[in-house]
């Protein structure tokens, strides 16, 4: 079932709500800072975890001591919907909270 794409207003009020998270285009995206290159890979794999459980799956991209998370929805013609939204606030809320 497709997903419907958010106003630009409702971006704007949800990222409000999401510390660091930014609109990119069609997508929102956030880049975390870590300790070290491994803490970056088990980051990366809790919100793999985070993804595949809410069955939303970001694009990750590892680099050193940082990890970019972006989402998009896909069946929503790669604009930004709730689960965008929903998906972020889940990665919010590990435990873990590496700076951004």
């Amino acid at each position: 079932m497709a997903r419907t794409p958010l106003t630009d207003s409702e971006i704007t009020e949800r990222l409000a709500q999401l510390p660091g998270w930014q609109r990119s285009g069609d997508t929102i995206t956030k880049t975390y800072k870590l300790n070290s290159y491994l803490a970056g890979l088990a980051f990366a794999s809790a919100v793999g975890t985070i993804a595949e459980g809410m069955n939303h799956h970001p694009d990750i991209h590892i680099g050193w001591k940082k990890v970019t998370v972006s989402y998009s929805t896909h069946d929503a013609g790669n604009k930004i919907t709730d689960a965008d939204f929903n998906a972020a606030a889940a990665i919010e809320a590990l435990p873990f909270k590496p700076e951004f």
